[in-house]
């Protein structure tokens, strides 16, 4: 059936599965939370007397060469009476590295054990909150990982299967065991089999990876500051994000017993993931976004748009690739950086996601689906909502840099420009320190700015800059970014906490247990005040100018013309403020400078960008009628702190 119509024909049938069963045999208390009237799951059933169980499911492959297929461990805890009364229940997985090297959540938290081996902390509150609801939660450790077989490969097939074959034993087409060398096999007779992932970073990565394989059971995914291409987690067409590769993230998370079995594994991440920023088949494994067209599941998105860990491309293009696949979809676009909208939205993320839950797990008839598609945050805590994203009238909208009375300060609008801009590649200085001196002739940037705009503008969705550059070296990269300018208050996004401030109260959300407490660390917005805002960034190697899988040294004194893709946002640069764009080299503490130290020249006439702009061109038009194009003034401007070398694990 079309994906689009996926709701609409399956939530009359399932309302009236559950009128049939529901009434003939579940208890006064059961139908009071599962009946067909019901729109909201409720905590009827007991967490401290909740099933406690662990499993390994085999997932048919043999990564660390052992002789024997890999078994990935579940730990599962699920409310005990429905199965007593016969009914089964569905699942909500969150599949990590993380259990038990690193931590999951803002508090770090990690798998405990009994002397049985079954779990009694589950880390974060989905547990606490969702089994009391009739949901079953299962952790599963990747392979590799705390206590699995196999070996980390950093979102490849081991990866992703370690999840897919914990749904297919959910859905009674694959193999689990009691132990994880026994011969005991054990199934989920108290499963409907539908399921829902869940996760942050690698954990929400995986979600959009199983996903991906179309697999039968996954109703939905939660992927939040998620990977959509391991490609784009480390290189940017070329320019290199972070120092090292996937084989350093797999040594980071394996466990001890791992990493003496899987130095085969490792040279294959080194092998297949050259520093030259190459693809290879190993990002091809790895690419997500090229199988949209397979997602059967709905997909509720989290990302925050000054996330400089997973950076907001990987959100941007997936999101892109499932509207055009007809993927129901629903995102949620904070100022964070990276950050769980556990810890920045709590009391709406739980509701949300309790309904999401409901609707999509349960068949409720809740109205989510009917709601507007996207939560955008605009000011620190202050939310607008979309009723699509991007909106309707949202267009591509051509600007055009020309060159003022500064060399290197010059205007931005509709029109071609002509002549020249050079610039010098300072690979000590970023983003903040071009936007700092957005009014000043500096050696090592460009900068395009319109007049005071009088209205507001708004961006929404993914934007491109080409350039035709010109540079003096073999080697060369560049940074291309859309600033605000003009003074505001926003999330601290530089600071340590990424946006939030964690506090020493703590708010509960679920039923505790003595070894599981639903009790968190309330957090509150970290706010600055800032003279301007980058709100989308994109870099390349110039060597990538006619493949961006393939880069080759450059003819000094050549001119070279290739695209940039900047990041997705949502973003209003407010009436009196100016749009900025910036082209430089190094961006310092985002991308790793070339081997040499260019200086590039730009070539006005063939260098344009290319935005998404709410109203289009006209819109455009009219926020700049009657603007003056003279350049900004040449005080400092303040902004966040300079981007600092960001951690090179996708962080849980």
């Amino acid at each position: 059936m079309p994906k689009r119509m996926r709701f609409t024909i399956w939530r009359p049938l399932a309302a009236a599965a559950v009128v049939a069963l529901t009434a003939a045999f579940l208890t006064p208390t059961a139908q009071a939370a599962t009946g067909p009237a019901a729109r909201e799951s409720r905590p009827v059933h007991s967490y401290a007397n909740a099933v406690r169980e662990a499993v390994w499911v085999d997932t048919g492959l043999d990564a660390d060469g052992d002789g024997h297929t890999d078994r990935v461990a579940a730990d599962i805890v699920r409310p005990r009476e429905p199965a007593q009364q016969g009914r089964r229940i569905p699942v909500i997985m969150d599949a990590s590295p993380y259990y038990s090297c690193c931590g999951r959540g803002n508090e770090s938290q990690l798998k405990t054990y009994d002397a049985q081996g079954h779990v009694v902390q589950m880390p974060l509150f989905y547990d606490n909150y969702f089994v009391p609801r009739g949901y079953a939660v299962v952790g599963v450790d990747l392979a590799g990982t705390n206590r699995s077989d196999g070996c980390v490969d950093v979102g490849g097939r081991s990866d992703i299967q370690s999840a897919k074959a914990v749904i297919d034993w959910l859905n009674g087409r694959a193999r689990a065991y009691t132990s994880r060398t026994g011969t005991t096999t054990v199934t989920a007779d108290w499963s409907n089999g539908r399921t829902g992932m869940i996760g942050k970073s690698w954990d929400g990565t995986i979600a959009n990876g199983v996903a991906a394989t179309g697999v039968e059971g996954l109703r939905t995914i939660v992927p939040i500051s998620a990977i959509s291409s391991w490609y784009d987690y480390y290189f940017a067409q070329g320019a290199p994000l972070y120092d090292s590769g996937p084989d350093w993230l797999a040594g980071a998370v394996e466990s001890d017993d791992a990493l003496g079995r899987c130095a085969a594994v490792q040279r294959a991440l080194v092998d297949g993931a050259p520093r030259t920023g190459d693809w290879t088949g190993l990002w091809s494994e790895r690419d997500y976004v090229k199988d949209a067209g397979k997602v059967r599941a709905s997909v509720f998105l989290v990302h925050g748009m000054q996330d400089l860990n997973v950076r907001t491309k990987n959100f941007g293009q997936w999101w892109d690739a499932l509207a055009a696949h007809g993927v129901e979809r629903k995102i949620w676009l904070s100022q964070t950086g990276h950050v769980d909208p556990f810890d920045f939205r709590r009391g709406a993320w739980v509701d949300t996601l309790h309904r999401w839950f409901d609707h999509e797990l349960l068949g409720y008839d809740n109205g989510i689906d009917r709601e507007p598609m996207a939560d955008i945050e605009r000011r620190p805590d202050q939310w607008v909502t979309s009723a699509l994203w991007p909106p309707r009238d949202t267009g591509t909208t051509t600007l055009r840099p020309a060159a003022g009375d500064l060399a290197g300060v010059g205007t931005l609008g509709l029109r071609p420009g002509h002549g020249t801009e050079s610039f010098t590649d300072d690979p000590g200085l970023s983003e903040t320190d071009w936007a700092a001196a957005i009014g000043r002739s500096t050696p090592e940037k460009a900068g395009f700015v319109t007049g005071p705009l009088g209205r507001d503008l708004r961006l929404s969705g993914s934007s491109a800059v080409t350039v035709t550059a010109t540079p003096t070296t073999p080697t060369a990269h560049l940074s291309a970014v859309l600033v605000d300018l003009g003074p505001d208050t926003i999330r601290d996004y530089a600071d340590s906490g990424e946006g939030i401030t964690t506090g020493t109260d703590r708010d509960c959300w679920g039923e505790s247990t003595p070894g599981d407490s639903a009790c968190f660390q309330q957090t509150r917005a970290k706010t600055t005040s800032v003279g301007y805002t980058v709100l989308s960034r994109g870099w390349a190697d110039l060597g990538t100018y006619a493949d961006s899988g393939k880069g080759v040294p450059l003819t000094p004194g050549r001119a070279y013309t290739i695209t940039l893709d900047l990041a997705a946002t949502d973003h209003v640069v407010p009436a009196g403020h100016r749009l900025a764009l910036i082209v430089a080299g190094t961006d310092r503490g985002l991308i790793d400078p070339p081997a040499d130290t260019p200086t590039l020249t730009l070539d006005l006439a063939r260098t344009s960008a290319r935005v998404p702009l709410v109203g289009g061109t006209a819109a455009f038009a009219r926020a700049t009628s009657g603007a003056a194009s003279t350049a900004p003034g040449t005080t400092a401007l303040h902004g966040v702190r300079s981007p600092h070398a960001v951690q090179r694990v996708p962080a849980s």
